[in-house]
């Protein structure tokens, strides 16, 4: 009868997740600029973009060289890893939905908690004028937020291949249509090999799906008089991270379960 529950909870769960990954692919499909992108179109340098690739590959190959442990102090690394034992647990010792749940629950808290600090981060340094200055920062948090979400659903960080698909989930944030769909493949083809993706490329791909997506907006946000507008959007970037974040790691999490717990 145990089995059975747990198979029926289980289910129920990967229904509620299909579906919200359906939703999330199906916005994907065609890209929607943004009011602010079409404004700014003819007004922007074209030597920013240039400035931009090269400021967010700098921060990439900044925070994952010397980094990281500077972002650890940021979040209880310890506590979250013995939290999830102890949801792991109780969810294999009693496999009701409920249990099953908290691992989502938990991971929607941190990602409110992070988008609201990146929110005072990026409005506060638009009212200063300040929008490239900001880059470092803004993927610190960036991968601030990923990290937590992958420790509270049991996945570490450090290994490389665990940093290739977490710069593929920021790629395919950042992506729409044909690309969008490429790097679906992208992501699970890096989980399943160890070899034919090299690091360097990979951080400078990801610095130019950003740097393409945020040029507007960093160019907007270095204005003293509407950069508060600017840095705003820095949150707004960050959700859409973090929901695919958040969906992609929750699919492995269900994934793994059913296998280790069926």
């Amino acid at each position: 009868m145990g089995i059975f529950t747990k198979r029926s909870d289980l289910e129920k769960e990967w229904e509620a997740l299909r579906k919200q990954e359906t939703a999330y692919i199906r916005w994907k499909e065609k890209r929607q600029e943004t009011f602010v992108n079409k404004k700014l179109q003819d007004k922007v340098p074209k030597k920013l973009q240039e400035k931009l690739d090269a400021a967010f590959s700098k921060a990439f190959f900044l925070v994952f060289e010397k980094g990281t442990a500077v972002i650890e102090k940021t979040y209880k690394k310890e506590e979250i890893q013995k939290e999830y034992k102890v949801r792991e647990y109780a969810a294999k010792l009693s496999p009701r939905r409920k249990y099953l749940k908290e691992f989502k629950k938990k991971s929607k808290d941190s990602f409110k908690k992070n988008l609201f600090l990146s929110g005072v981060e990026g409005i506060g340094l638009g009212v200063l004028g300040i929008g490239l200055p900001d880059i470092p920062i803004f993927v610190g948090m960036i991968l601030k937020s990923i990290y937590e979400i992958s420790l509270i659903y049991g996945y570490s960080y450090e290994e490389e291949k665990e940093r290739l698909y977490i710069l593929q989930l920021i790629q395919n944030a950042m992506s729409y249509g044909k690309e969008f769909e490429k790097g679906e493949t992208k992501i699970d083809d890096i989980l399943n090999r160890r070899e034919g993706y090299d690091m360097k490329e990979e951080i400078l791909r990801t610095s130019q799906l950003l740097s393409k997506e945020l040029i507007y907006i960093k160019f907007l946000q270095g204005l003293p008089a509407v950069g508060v507008a600017g840095g705003a959007y820095n949150t707004i970037y960050l959700h859409k991270i973090l929901t695919y974040a958040d969906i992609k790691y929750r699919k492995r999490f269900l994934t793994d379960w059913k296998q280790k717990w069926e």
